[in-house]
């Protein structure tokens, strides 16, 4: 995290409300709004902006090294609410991939999760759970619906 830029006490909260303000003023051709909350806004302050590479090989999969900016997500706006309400809560755009083909989000209680073409996953409890889950290349849990 250190080599991406990232140091004890950082907190951009100028760049994180310029970001919270750009979602909230989107709106899809089709109606939808992404909902912003503190949980995105402090994730957002402390790590919005960096790009961070895993240290080494993955452990069980390849490691997927992201981009931390919302902005990335901003036309998922529909996405990450269908998926909110699947699973009883809100999302927030997080980042992305390097590559752009999987995007993160994070909801009210700082849950992340990673939307890409193979479907819905969540990689843990907190930013710093899924952060290390993706950098060393640990399996994430795939959100699937019951019968």
């Amino acid at each position: 995290m250190r080599t991406a830029g990232w140091e004890p006490g950082r907190w951009d909260i100028k760049q994180a409300e310029y970001w919270a303000d750009a979602l909230r003023d989107h709106t899809t051709p089709a109606g939808h709004r992404h909902t912003v909350f503190p949980a995105a806004v402090e994730a957002w302050a402390e790590f919005g902006g960096l790009t961070v590479t895993a240290p080494g090989p993955g452990r069980q999969i390849a490691p997927t090294p992201v981009r931390l900016d919302p902005l990335t997500g901003l036309h998922l706006a529909r996405t990450f609410a269908d998926l909110g309400r699947a699973l009883s809560t809100q999302l927030c755009p997080l980042g992305s991939d390097t590559a752009g083909g999987a995007h993160l989000a994070i909801d009210r209680e700082g849950r992340t999760y990673l939307v890409d073409h193979t479907g819905d996953w969540y990689l843990g409890a907190t930013l710093d759970e899924a952060l290390t889950l993706l950098l060393t290349g640990l399996q994430p849990a795939r959100l699937t619906t019951a019968p």
